[in-house]
């Protein structure tokens, strides 16, 4: 998955071949080309009685000079970003079998359960859960626990008509309220363990039941 990391170069063929595969920078590279082709006509050509203002021949050669350049870096960039999306992965992979916990307010429905916790920062007047689909249409309501602290929601998997949903991952949304009617503060979690890692997107995914989740939406690994 690594690309070779390609140093900087004068010779604009090398240039040329490095940048084959990303269209503007195959552009850049084919104008330095032509650029001096044109350069070494001109040099040919030039009268002698009048040769090229060299002070205007150092300046060219110096922007075409920065444009190379600039090609090498955007092409070291590229592979630097590669590697980091490799080492990333084999990071990853050390999450593998362990329990996680998930702080998106995802959780992964599989064979009629799913389960969450939610917190709520001081009590409150009313609190009322939603279920979400991964279309984010609201497959499920009910009415949450009021006091503050940690509570627990255990989902059978059916919507509010007791309809069975598929598999997948569906995310908790908990909204609660004091007796002025103020939002109160309040956190969802989900917990499941890493079955596989996905990196067809380049950024390791893992896959967590019938859902993904990215490092960022993890804050805790268990054994």
């Amino acid at each position: 998955m690594t690309t070779p990391v390609t140093g900087a170069t004068s010779n604009p063929t090398a240039s040329t071949t490095t940048a084959s595969s990303d269209p503007a920078l195959a552009q850049l590279s084919g104008n330095f080309s032509t650029f001096l082709t044109l350069l070494t006509t001109q040099l040919k050509n030039q009268d002698p009685t009048a040769p090229m203002d060299s002070n205007q021949f150092t300046q060219q050669l110096v922007q075409f000079s920065q444009v190379e350049q600039q090609i090498d870096t955007n092409t070291n960039l590229k592979s630097l970003i590669a590697q980091g999306a490799t080492q990333a992965g084999a990071m990853a992979t050390t999450y593998l079998g362990r329990n996680v916990s998930i702080t998106n307010g995802k959780a992964s429905l599989s064979g009629g359960a799913a389960n969450w916790s939610y917190n709520l920062a001081t009590t409150a007047a009313a609190a009322t859960l939603s279920i979400t689909n991964a279309n984010n249409q609201v497959v499920w309501t009910g009415t949450g626990e009021t006091a503050s602290g940690n509570h627990v929601l255990a989902w059978n998997g059916q919507d509010n008509n007791g309809n069975p949903l598929p598999d997948g991952a569906y995310k908790l949304t908990v909204t609660a309220k004091d007796s002025a009617g103020n939002d109160i503060t309040n956190s969802v979690a989900s917990a499941g363990t890493v079955s596989q890692i996905d990196m067809s997107s380049g950024a390791p995914q893992f896959v967590i039941g019938n859902m993904e989740v990215g490092f960022a939406d993890i804050t805790a690994v268990t054994n």
